[in-house]
């Protein structure tokens, strides 16, 4: 492990993604962003004209093909502005994308309400008309909404404070990533190590436990000293659903986020439920982590730590990817042959570098191939989080081959079932060559802490997110303490007994850039256990099971999720798929039990 993080122009080209497949410089970025105006001018010309099949379609059109264009500058800024959050030319040409965007938010306001001030009946017929064949599915949406739109000039007003609205996601993270600075620590010998968001987990997975422990204070002491800060940005981002909501006519925030997937609230709920009823598995993984660790006191920064301390295995870039090659095998040759090209074509910003945006991310456009961040670093986990992100960009890209603009964007519910897909076939194809009880055992951990990390940490936070939106639906105040609290208990729930619990696990809320996208983190725990099923599926089934997914992977947003989710056997309007994970869960848990007690652990 380096003590010392790189400055982004001493990381070597090959591990740097390239953007020109979006734009080959900043000059060409600056002069389509001019363009901009001119869509604004086209877009406002329909106001008052959407009331005929011919002119709705040729609006859609141009609209669509607007949407291209921008989208192309929203994201070349956004991944110009993650690769170096300290460079003011990056955080300038964000500033200005978003900026543009919320003029064409703006100036197609008005589409909506106008849309759905025509009849029932008009509505209705519109579904029928074959000029607006390829636009169905997008009106039937448009109809669901009828309800909850409001007038032409409230949905301009609203447009219009779009950036200041959804400011405080921006600041908490200018404040995060590029602010906040946090003391260096000291490894068990004595020597510096230098602390960031983006080697901070690193950190926390080491079998140091000096370091961890001394990472994980100095850690969360900025962030209480930030606490009263980052505590008022999120209680905007919550208001700001929650009076989205109430003048909607929606009967809560939640409810409105869901509906726009078509997702009834009972899945959130059947989510939450069904975990709380396997909570007994994630409270024996929690005794097996102390047990192993041999530790007297089990702390929040032991709960990364790897299980198999002597076990440090560590992977090249170039290691990582012959075996996420090798385990989506099951998944055909026209997949992995993209995956090779995805490698080769520099589609991953790969190394971390100061200032880089922590964690991993793949975002792209109908028009760009997709871009991965991540920061490897040579462990197990880095390799699994760039087999993640692949299955997200994958999907992306197949459902961008297959389908029209308008359809290619598949909804946050079905996000992470690629991602997934991809994690559970790397290391179920590692368990089936692996026979060593150690190696097997460090293997296994690997897969628990997937589970631990996904489908109980994500509801966990879906929790959180929950009571704190109704408390302020409810009218009481969002303060510090309040949402230290709420989250200290949900902490103190889900890992049971067995864990110390430090001052500092309560500011951990605040770290989590999810939060300010409500209702977004349940999608993580409902996307793994739908990937638990079709994984198995696929490994037992082959071809057939194979299949079906790809038909999934190429679905993009052409169906409402649930819908999609069902072509591929997986069923979430009932708690089987999350039995089926915990289920999974409690299976690997009883193995690695078994190992340890064979080893005499």
């Amino acid at each position: 492990m380096s003590n010392t993080i790189k400055q982004r122009c001493e990381i070597s080209e090959e591990y740097k993604w390239d953007l020109s497949t979006l734009f080959k410089s900043y000059d060409e970025f600056e002069t389509k962003l001019n363009d901009v105006d001119t869509f604004v001018e086209v877009l406002s010309s329909y106001k008052g004209k959407l009331n005929n099949p011919e002119t709705i379609r040729e609006f859609m059109d141009k609209e669509t093909e607007i949407d291209r264009k921008v989208d192309n500058l929203i994201t070349y800024a956004m991944l110009r502005r993650s690769e170096d959050t300290t460079n003011e030319k990056a955080q300038a040409m964000y500033g200005k994308a978003m900026s543009k965007m919320s003029k064409i938010m703006a100036a197609s306001a008005y589409v909506q309400p106008e849309l759905l001030s025509l009849s029932k009946e008009t509505l209705e017929s519109l579904l029928n008309n074959d000029i607006l064949k390829d636009y169905k599915f997008n009106i039937e949406k448009l109809i669901l909404k009828k309800d909850h739109t409001l007038t032409t000039k409230e949905e301009e007003l609203l447009a219009n404070f779009s950036e200041v609205l959804n400011g405080a996601s921006e600041i908490s993270s200018n404040l995060m990533d590029a602010d906040m600075v946090f003391d260096p620590v000291e490894d068990k010998d004595g020597n510096k190590i230098e602390l960031s968001g983006s080697n901070y987990i690193l950190l926390q997975s080491s079998d140091d436990r000096v370091l961890r422990e001394n990472a994980f204070k100095s850690f969360y002491k900025t962030y209480r000293l930030h606490n009263n800060t980052l505590a008022t940005t999120y209680t905007k981002a919550v208001k700001n659903a929650t009076t989205q909501a109430r003048v909607r006519k929606y009967n809560s925030s939640r409810e409105m986020v869901m509906s726009n997937s078509n997702i009834p609230l009972e899945v959130y709920e059947n989510l939450v439920s069904t975990v709380h009823k396997h909570m007994n598995t994630m409270h024996r993984y929690v005794s097996l982590r102390k047990r192993l660790l041999k530790v007297d006191e089990l702390h929040y920064y032991d709960v990364y730590a790897p299980l198999v301390s002597n076990i440090e295995k560590k992977y090249s870039y170039e290691n990582a990817q012959n075996l996420i090659l090798d385990a989506l095998k099951p998944l055909g040759k026209d997949y992995t042959d993209v995956v090779k090209g995805a490698f080769k074509d520099r589609w991953i910003d790969v190394m971390p570098s100061k200032g880089k945006r922590g964690g991993a991310f793949s975002s792209g456009t109908y028009d760009s191939n997709p871009y991965i961040l991540t920061s490897f670093t040579g462990t197990l986990d880095s390799v699994s989080t760039i087999a993640h992100e692949m299955g997200h960009s994958m999907h992306s890209y197949l459902s961008h081959k297959t389908q029209k603009p308008q359809y290619a964007n598949y909804t946050l519910f079905v996000a992470e079932v690629a991602s997934t897909v991809n994690e559970n076939l790397l290391i179920e194809k590692q368990l089936s060559e692996e026979k060593d009880p150690m190696n097997r055992l460090s293997l296994l951990n690997q897969y628990l802490e997937n589970f631990k990390g996904t489908v109980y940490r994500q509801t966990m936070f879906a929790e959180f997110e929950k009571k704190a939106h109704e408390l302020v639906e409810n009218n009481e105040a969002l303060t510090p303490s309040v949402l230290n609290n709420l989250y200290l208990n949900l902490i103190k729930d889900y890992f049971g007994d067995d864990l110390v619990i430090d001052d500092e696990v309560k500011y951990e809320w605040s770290r989590i850039p999810h939060f300010y996208r409500p209702f977004y983190v349940y999608v993580y725990a409902t996307g793994y256990s739908s990937a638990v099923a079709i994984s198995e599926k696929i490994l037992k089934e082959g071809d057939s099971a194979r299949d079906k997914y790809l038909e999934f992977l190429s679905m993009g947003g052409s169906k409402y999720p649930l819908d999609e989710l069902k072509h591929a056997s997986v069923d979430l309007r009932m708690p089987e798929p999350i039995d089926t994970a915990l289920n999974k869960f409690k299976a690997v848990l009883d193995e690695a039990e078994k190992i340890a007690d064979e080893l005499g652990l």
